[in-house]
């Protein structure tokens, strides 16, 4: 699934470079990179759900125990969570979500080599959307 918003952010790169001419709002690009936004973050939300400890499917089942790709911090102090607490779908988004906006982690970290490419995949294609967009709005606002 984030392949395809790879595939959205290029959209977005080269319609905004080669057709500079074209008219468009400040507010129609605004909303047109806020949307390819927040696709990202969810795409990217899904892909670490199903990367961490093998998926969601082999984390329920536990049969074959995986090493996490993410470290929570609830993983590293049991006075955090309450008991039995495991990550759940919501995490992966809120990682997704504060990977997009702070280009870095924050209080999750990545442990492996899978998770820190998908999280510097994230972080570039947040960057590119979120600069690109930015500067271009500003162009045409003024």
């Amino acid at each position: 699934m984030w392949v395809f918003n790879v595939f959205g952010v290029v959209v977005l790169v080269v319609s905004l470079v080669a057709h500079s001419g074209v008219q468009i709002t400040g507010r129609q690009l605004l909303f047109g990179g806020g949307a390819v936004w927040l696709t990202d973050a969810i795409a990217f939300g899904l892909a670490f759900w199903e990367l961490d400890c093998g998926g969601p499917l082999a984390r329920a089942l536990a049969t074959a125990p995986r090493k996490p790709d993410f470290q929570f911090p609830q993983d590293e102090n049991a006075e955090l969570a309450r008991d039995g607490w495991a990550p759940r779908l919501w995490d992966y988004f809120y990682v997704s979500l504060t990977n997009s906006t702070a280009f870095s982690p924050t209080d999750v970290m990545p442990l492996t080599r899978p998770a820190k490419a998908l999280m510097a995949a994230e972080s570039t294609l947040s960057a590119v959307t979120v600069l690109l967009v930015a500067a271009r709005a500003v162009n045409i606002l003024r």
